[in-house]
C-alpha cells in the first residue's frame, strides 16, 4: 500500500512541493517561494528602467560635460596643399562668448554673427587675388546659437580663402 502523499510519479510535481498551491504560485502571506521567474522579470525590469534613465539624463548632460565648450564655438582648421605632409594643418578652438580662441578672435566672432554662423553665406571682401594655385582646404565644426556647424571647402590659394572668410580662418597670424 502506497503512503497518501506520494504519488505514482517518481518525481514529485510543482503541486508537491511545500508552500505552494496549483499553479506553482505561494501560499498568500509566503513570500519565501515566489519563484525563480518571477524575481527575474522583477530585476531585469528595474535593470531596464535604471538603463533608460542613464541614457536619459546623458542625453541631456551639457556640452560642457561631454569635453564640448558651451556658446557660440568652432573647431578650426585649415590644411595647405594636398594635406599629406604632417605640420600642413593649423587649428584653434574659437569661441565667441567671450571672444577668444586666435589672434582675431573678436573680429572671427562679429564676422560670424553677421551670417549668424553659416560661414558659407559670408560675403567676399574686395580684393585681388593672383591665380596661382596652392590649395588650402577649411574646415570649421561646431556650434552656434544652438545649432550644429560644419563647413569644408577648398579654396584655390590663401589670398581666396581670406577674401571669403576674412578673420575667421586667419590662423597664421
Amino acid at each position: 500500500m502506497t503512503h497518501p502523499r506520494t504519488t505514482q510519479y517518481a518525481t514529485p510535481t510543482r503541486h508537491d512541493r511545500p508552500g505552494t498551491r496549483p499553479g506553482g504560485r505561494a501560499r498568500t502571506g509566503d513570500r519565501a517561494h515566489t519563484g525563480g521567474r518571477a524575481r527575474t522579470t522583477y530585476l531585469a525590469r528595474g535593470a531596464l528602467l535604471t538603463t533608460a534613465a542613464l541614457l536619459a539624463v546623458g542625453a541631456s548632460a551639457p556640452a560642457a560635460a561631454r569635453g564640448e565648450p558651451s556658446g557660440d564655438w568652432l573647431r578650426l582648421t585649415v590644411t595647405r596643399g594636398d594635406g599629406a605632409r604632417p605640420g600642413d594643418t593649423r587649428a584653434a578652438l574659437l569661441r565667441c562668448d567671450p571672444p577668444r580662441g586666435h589672434a582675431h578672435a573678436a573680429r572671427a566672432c562679429d564676422r560670424l554673427a553677421s551670417a549668424n554662423g553659416d560661414i558659407g553665406a559670408l560675403a567676399p571682401t574686395d580684393g585681388f587675388c593672383t591665380m596661382v594655385y596652392a590649395p588650402v582646404t577649411a574646415h570649421a565644426r561646431g556650434e552656434w546659437g544652438g545649432h550644429p556647424v560644419e563647413f569644408t571647402r577648398t579654396f584655390a590659394n590663401s589670398c581666396l580663402l581670406a577674401a571669403w572668410t576674412g578673420p575667421v580662418f586667419a590662423l597664421d597670424d
